[in-house]
C-alpha cells in the first residue's frame, strides 16, 4: 500500500501460532538516495518483500539502506537474505547492534542453557520447539544511528530513540509528511493507537517516556508494525496514549 509519495507499507503475513498476523514493514521512497526498508519480517519473507516492491515498479535491488527498529525476530528474520539480495547497508541504534550482529543473546529469548534443555525435552510443544529452532540472525550493522539525527532521505527522516520494548528501540519521523513509524513502541487496532504490549515490553516505564517524546512531535499519520496505519486524529490519539502511560 502506497501511503504517499514518500512511503510504501508492505503488509507481510505471518503466523505466530494464533492465525494470520500482518506485519507492516515500511519502505521510505527516495529515487536519488535509494529506497530504505524499515524492518524485514520473519525468516523467509524476502520473497514477499520482493513481490510487494514489484507491485509499485521497484525491485529489491532498489533497496540501498535497511533500518532496523529493534532486534526481535519478526523484525530481523529476513535481514540476512535481503542484504544478500540487495547489497543494502544495515542501520540501527548502537544499543541494538550487538543483538543484530549475534554478539548478544536476544533479549526476549530464554537463556541459552534453557533453550538447549527445552529442545532436548520431548514434552516441549511443537510450536515452541519450532520457534526455538529458528536460526539466530547475525548480520553486520554498517551505521549506528544517533538520537535526533536527520537522515537525508525523503525530505528528512528524524531518528528518535524509543527504548522500552527493547533497550535500543528506535522510531522514525518523516518530516515532510509528518509521518511517524513506531516499530513496536506503539501498537494499533482498527485505526486506534494503544500502548506497546506489556507482556513483551520489559521496561514499560521507559516505553511510556518514549511515547511521551513522540507525542511532542507534529504528527499527522502513525504507522505501527502491529496494526498498521493510523490516520484519524493521530496526534490526539498519541497524546492520549502518552498521558495514560504517564499516569499508570
Amino acid at each position: 500500500m502506497k501511503l504517499n509519495d514518500d512511503l510504501l507499507i508492505l503488509e507481510l503475513t505471518a503466523d505466530f501460532g494464533t492465525g494470520p498476523n500482518i506485519l507492516n514493514a515500511a519502505v521510505i521512497l527516495d529515487s536519488q538516495a535509494g529506497h530504505t526498508l524499515v524492518d524485514t519480517g520473519m525468516p523467509g519473507m524476502e520473497g514477499a518483500i520482493e513481490t510487494a516492491l514489484a507491485e509499485v515498479g521497484a525491485s529489491i535491488k532498489d533497496i540501498k539502506q535497511i533500518i532496523i527498529t529493534h532486534h526481535d525476530l519478526d523484525h530481523i528474520g529476513s535481514l540476512e537474505a535481503v542484504v544478500k539480495a540487495s547489497g543494502a547497508q544495515v542501520w540501527a541504534s548502537a544499543r541494538e547492534t550487538p543483538f543484530i550482529q549475534g554478539e548478544e543473546w536476544p533479549q526476549k529469548m530464554p537463556p541459552q542453557e534453557s533453550v538447549a534443555k527445552m529442545l532436548a525435552d520431548p514434552e516441549t510443544p511443537p510450536q515452541m520447539r519450532a520457534r526455538l529452532s529458528l536460526p539466530r540472525v547475525a548480520v553486520k550493522v554498517d551505521r549506528a544511528l544517533q538520537d535526533g539525527e536527520v537522515l537525508p532521505l525523503a525530505g528528512g527522516v528524524r531518528v528518535i530513540l524509543t527504548p522500552g520494548h527493547t533497550p535500543g528501540h528506535l522510531s522514525l519521523y518523516l518530516e515532510r509528511t509528518k509521518t511517524l513509524i513506531t516499530g513496536d513502541a506503539l501498537v494499533s487496532d482498527g485505526g486506534q493507537l494503544h500502548p506497546p504490549r506489556a507482556q513483551v515490553t520489559p521496561d514499560m516505564a521507559a516505553a511510556g517516556q518514549s511515547v511521551g517524546r513522540m507525542a511532542a512531535l507534529d504528527v499527522q499519520t502513525v504507522v505501527t508494525y502491529h496494526g498498521g496505519v493510523v490516520h484519524e486524529d493521530a496526534k490526539g490519539q498519541l497524546g492520549r496514549v502518552a498521558a495514560g502511560m504517564a499516569e499508570s
